[in-house]
């Protein structure tokens, strides 16, 4: 039922900082849990955040805790990750999903998926 389009994505030297929307259709965003993955080249998607319906609880991966952080506006049906300290490690397409059920690290917890926003840092 929801659609979701990340948006924000770009280049960005080390060090700089990025960021990212995901902006959500209907009137039930306030319903999903939300996250946060990644995949960059040669590598699986894997988890870098999540957000409680309410935003009360966020979890993040060790690799960006400290670095980013989750946030998200329900009246304004959009989910945001705020990135600094941006490495070139960070580099990958990254993508914003919903899950209904409950807050996850998992991936196959989530069955509503945007296409993805690209994000490059350079040395």
């Amino acid at each position: 039922q929801v659609q979701l389009v990340e948006s924000g994505g770009g280049s960005v030297q080390a060090g700089g900082s990025l960021r990212l929307s995901c902006a959500a259709s209907g009137r039930t965003f306030s319903n999903y849990a939300m996250g946060w993955f990644r995949q960059a080249p040669g590598k699986e998607r894997e988890f870098v955040a999540c957000i409680s319906t309410h935003g009360d609880v966020t979890w993040y991966a060790e690799s960006v805790k400290g670095r980013f952080d989750i946030s998200r506006d329900n009246a304004k049906n959009t989910l945001y990750l705020q990135m600094n300290s941006l490495t070139p490690e960070d580099t990958a397409v990254y993508y914003c999903a919903g899950n209904k059920q409950v807050l996850s690290r998992l991936l196959k917890a989530y069955d509503q998926w945007g296409q993805g926003t690209q994000v490059t840092v350079s040395s």
